[in-house]
């Protein structure tokens, strides 16, 4: 018997600014764990996940590289949250085909994520 991945923990996003960075996922309400807006190493957990932040000056900025989804319990009361907060997300909220109400943005080292979550709940 293999062992079994059971679940993702965590995600690791390279930014330039930290200090932007982590002022946006504080603004979508995630909770500092460790580091903050003066470390180059920061980690804010996501209920159960972590969103951590490696801060790395690179010249080069690299195309789409996929995006991160995360759920939530009310897809249009973040929205607002963060609209309110001065972010402005690349769509608004829709329900879509695939049985999910969600909406995209990115943060500020252009990382696209996803906040859905399921119609039928």
């Amino acid at each position: 018997m293999h062992p079994q991945i059971k679940s993702i923990n965590a995600i690791t996003l390279v930014t330039q600014d930290m200090a932007a960075s982590f002022a946006f996922y504080r603004a979508l309400g995630l909770t500092l764990k460790f580091g903050g807006e003066d470390s180059v190493f920061t980690s804010l957990s996501a209920g159960e996940c972590h969103v951590n932040l490696v801060q790395q000056h690179c010249e080069t900025r690299h195309g789409f590289w996929g995006r991160v989804i995360f759920y939530v319990d009310d897809v249009d009361s973040l929205y607002q949250q963060i609209v309110s907060a001065g972010y402005r997300a690349e769509t608004e909220p829709a329900d879509a085909s695939w049985g999910e109400r969600y909406f995209h943005i990115r943060d500020p080292d252009d990382h696209e994520l996803s906040f859905a979550c399921p119609l039928n709940e």
